[in-house]
């Protein structure tokens, strides 16, 4: 009767375990070294054929053998296995003290921050935002205001008709109107800003579409001289003291009397200057005591009420705040101006 050569089997699987370097390996290496058709395995079951006198010793030596096995291969998985994660980890690896390659962080356009700082010394004054439709009716457009039908005004505010004698308004005055349809309680102090639209030729300061904020304050009492104090604390806050402003005579078919503010423009060079065609001011605001015939039409007694309103050209405003010469860079997809108040900010 034979002894089986446990030596032999623990130095051949010796063997193939140093060979073995991944799980999948050392896997193949259990199932041929312990498995159900490996030697250690036919070593056991060949017991029945040693003296019995040594079986004791001989399957206790097999026994150990195979734990013996066992470990080494659980002992060279987790190894493996410990490799593997180390491996790519540092395939992976990234310093993260490097900058970080997150999209830039955007910035709010021009013309919405020239709004909101507008609404913000506004809302000091009392006045509260109102909305409107962008498509109009003529009456709310023209006629409400004092512009009926052949007036020379509605040539200078040519706008876009549509269909059902609908028009794209062509001011935020149309909000001021509807405001006083419906509005009777005194004081009544209002803002209203949003798009506008105009068929008119486009250069450097116009566009056939732009940006303007409008405000109106009616109450019993108020004169030409609240209109011009209002008009300088929005110069004033918006801009600073040190940056000039004049006022002008204007005409507005909706106010008498009626001024216009202009601003000194901050690029001008001489009769180059394209922001302000070299006249060395840019018009931003309009405005004017309210036309008694705007109350008439809304049920108002001229004599005891009065109002001021005035509009902001937001547009130029965003144009001149950003440092840019023409007011159609705010429209289009050029990023540069938004970045460069962002990091301005």
């Amino acid at each position: 009767m034979s002894t089986p050569d446990v030596d032999a089997i623990l130095a051949s699987f010796r063997e193939a375990l140093s060979q073995a370097r991944t799980p999948a390996e050392l896997e193949e290496v259990r199932r041929i070294h312990t498995g159900k058709k490996s030697e250690i395995k036919a070593a056991l079951k060949g017991l029945r054929h040693v003296d019995p006198a040594e079986r004791p010793a001989v399957a206790a030596s097999i026994n150990a053998t195979q734990r013996l096995m066992e470990e080494e291969i659980v002992a060279s998985l987790d190894a493996a296995r410990a490799r593997e994660v180390e491996d790519q980890i540092a395939a992976e690896w990234q310093d993260l003290s490097l900058p970080g390659t997150a999209a830039h962080r955007g910035a709010r356009h021009p013309v919405t921050l020239v709004e909101r700082q507008c609404l913000e010394v506004l809302r000091r004054l009392g006045f509260t935002l109102v909305d409107g439709p962008e498509v109009e009716h003529p009456y709310y457009n023209f006629d409400a205001l004092n512009i009926p039908e052949h007036h020379p005004a509605r040539d200078m505010q040519d706008t876009f008709w549509l269909p059902n004698s609908l028009l794209l308004r062509s001011h935020t005055t149309t909000v001021q109107a509807r405001v006083l349809e419906r509005e009777t309680e005194l004081p009544i102090r209002i803002a209203s800003a949003g798009r506008v639209y105009r068929n008119e030729a486009v250069d450097a300061t116009h566009l056939a579409m732009f940006h303007q904020l409008e405000g109106l304050w009616i109450d019993r009492g108020l004169t030409f001289a609240h209109l011009k104090g209002v008009l300088a604390f929005i110069a004033q806050e918006l801009y600073g003291a040190e940056r000039r402003v004049r006022f002008k005579p204007k005409f507005y078919p909706y106010t008498e009397p009626s001024i216009g503010v202009d601003l000194a423009c901050v690029h001008c060079d001489g009769a180059g200057c394209e922001a302000c065609h070299g006249a060395g001011w840019v018009t931003i605001l309009g405005a004017g005591m309210v036309h008694p015939k705007v109350f008439e039409e809304f049920g108002f007694d001229p004599s005891e009420v009065s109002g001021i309103a005035f509009g902001l050209g937001t547009t130029r405003m965003a144009a001149q705040w950003a440092g840019v010469t023409k007011v159609n860079t705010l429209y289009e997809p050029d990023l540069r101006v938004v970045r460069r108040l962002h990091r301005g900010a």
